[in-house]
């Protein structure tokens, strides 16, 4: 693969550092770019260290961005993206081929794999996973393929897929997680116990998981291209501290540092023994509200009594008291962007002005939204933030902000899995919320917003919102597509429940003693090539 020119984003980032030229090089410090394509030796242990603990190993179930990551190097989908952004062939022999009505979708599977377990690959274990995803209760994977109406394999190599409805999303969906497929012997023998027996395609198989401590995968000889798989073995560590993770990759106990912070950016641009990688977030982080999450995921919205989840206009109010700029400013160095929707610019379909201005912040209309909604002053509400440091900062500028409109923000710093798991159960009044991103906006959307989404931890429901969501999955138009997802912007916005905050850059930082190593938009980082430099 050729290297990449480098990206805009480079070129703020090196304004920002201080930095009067940009290091093209891969041994320079300062490098910004997506690949590192040197030549690297065979053998040796890689570490990679993690901003959190993944949830469950298992493509069906689990929702992080950590996750995808472990997911990358052992679990391979139908396809994938390359550093354009564009979708590409992976265990798919081919993009798929769609039918006149759009209602039928041909994917032909490639010939000659195996997974880890040895089982073979084919046409009837990819409707297998597509199945699974799409039924297993508890699935965050359900509304990606809700319109799915039977899978079945017509040849040893070939499945059809029958929709309900145009699906225009579904490439972009079998590029992540409900593509990724799992051996049948494995999902047959362990059900629910996969997730401590994860077995795909992939260049590394599961070797070991110690909880809060390390995930273990080792080079998979079952593996269709082994013969370019040069470590041995990679393990994944959560290491929350930024200011840890930096300090293990100078003292050489791991080689990468995943999702770096900015300050952490700036002080590893001054290291020679340091380089880094970055690309555009297809993503968003934000402020989730609790409006409706009564019973858990996927359960039928009901009635919380609080004033956020009561009153629109209170929602509003702590919007309005809330300043995007700042926070960027102070809690990520200017280093990101802020943000106000869920379609990324990066989209060839990003909503344009004014669905995408960001409105500025307001604190005498929020104290008056609060007048007219007669609620006691201040306002309590309990916020939910990760254990980071980054996060800690972010909760305490939110607080001192939301303070002066009249809100008092209790701040409740949770570890990332549990903090998952009480979300998802409803058991918050606000939480920080993030998603990696996807291709086609619809990943950013249908599963969050939709009603009974299958990630909708917030409890909205909102039939206009439900009907721009069908619009969208199954308009071909870009054009319509663009005015659809303007519209489903602005609607959203006006329910302030998912309050849009920032978009982040992926920065991955490395040892310069490894080579081999990718980072595209979203947001994973790719190890199947990497390696140590001879």
């Amino acid at each position: 693969m050729r290297r990449t020119a480098v990206a805009p984003a480079a070129v703020a980032l090196m304004a920002l550092t201080g930095c009067s030229s940009l290091q093209t090089s891969a041994t320079e410090v300062g490098g910004v770019r997506m690949t590192d394509e040197r030549p690297v030796r065979d053998g040796g242990t890689l570490t990679v260290a993690l901003n959190a603990d993944p949830d469950k190993l298992d493509p069906t179930l689990a929702q992080t961005l950590v996750g995808r990551t472990v997911f990358s190097s052992m679990c391979e989908k139908l396809y994938d993206i390359d550093q354009h952004g564009t979708v590409v062939p992976q265990l798919a022999a081919a993009l798929p081929t769609t039918s006149a009505d759009g209602r039928t979708v041909t994917v032909p599977v490639r010939k000659g794999l195996t997974f880890s377990d040895g089982t073979a690959l084919d046409a009837r274990a990819v409707v297998t996973s597509l199945l699974r995803h799409r039924d297993l209760p508890g699935s965050a994977r359900g509304t990606e393929l809700a319109p799915l109406r039977t899978a079945a394999a017509t040849g040893p190599y070939t499945v059809k897929l029958t929709l309900e409805q145009p699906y225009v999303p579904l490439t972009g969906v079998l590029a992540d997680r409900s593509g990724m497929v799992m051996s049948p012997t494995a999902l047959k023998k362990y059900g629910k116990d996969f997730t401590n027996h994860p077995s795909c395609v992939g260049p590394f198989r599961f070797a070991e998981r110690v909880g809060g401590d390390r995930i273990v995968l080792a080079k998979d000889p079952h593996y269709y291209d082994a013969d370019r798989v040069h470590l041995d073995r990679v393990v994944f560590k959560p290491i929350p501290d930024g200011n840890v993770r930096l300090a293990n990759l100078r003292s050489g106990d791991i080689q990468i540092g995943d999702q770096m912070s900015p300050v952490d950016v700036r002080s590893a641009l001054t290291e020679p023994k340091l380089q880094l990688f970055n690309s555009p977030s297809l993503g968003y982080q934000g402020i989730g509200l609790n409006v409706g999450n009564v019973k858990g995921l996927g359960e039928k919205p009901g009635r919380i009594d609080t004033p956020i989840a009561r009153d629109v206009r209170v929602r509003e109010a702590f919007e309005l008291s809330l300043d995007r700029a700042l926070i960027n400013k102070v809690v990520y160095q200017g280093m990101y962007e802020p943000a106000c929707g869920p379609v990324s610019p990066q989209s060839a379909i990003a909503p344009g002005e004014p669905a995408s201005r960001c409105p500025r912040r307001d604190i005498d209309k929020a104290k008056r939204l609060l007048r007219e909604a007669g609620v006691g002053i201040p306002v309590a509400m309990e916020l939910k933030v990760s254990t980071t440091p980054e996060q800690s900062r972010l909760g305490q500028v939110l607080q001192a902000m939301a303070k002066e409109a009249g809100f008092a923000v209790t701040l409740r710093p949770t570890e990332y899995a549990t903090l998952l798991d009480e979300t998802d159960a409803g058991r918050y009044d606000a939480f920080t919320s993030g998603w990696s991103g996807r291709l086609d906006p619809d990943g950013n959307i249908a599963s969050f917003l939709r009603t009974q989404g299958a990630m909708n931890a917030y409890g909205l429901s909102d039939p206009d919102i439900d009907r721009l969501v069908e619009r969208g999955r199954t308009e071909a138009e870009p054009a319509e597509r663009t005015r659809i997802y303007a519209e489903l912007t602005r609607r959203v916005r006006a329910e302030h429940t998912l309050i849009y905050l920032y978009r982040q850059k992926n920065y991955v930082v490395a040892s310069t003693s490894v080579a081999g190593v990718r980072v595209y938009g979203d947001g994973l980082v790719r190890v199947r090539t990497a390696g140590y430099t001879r």
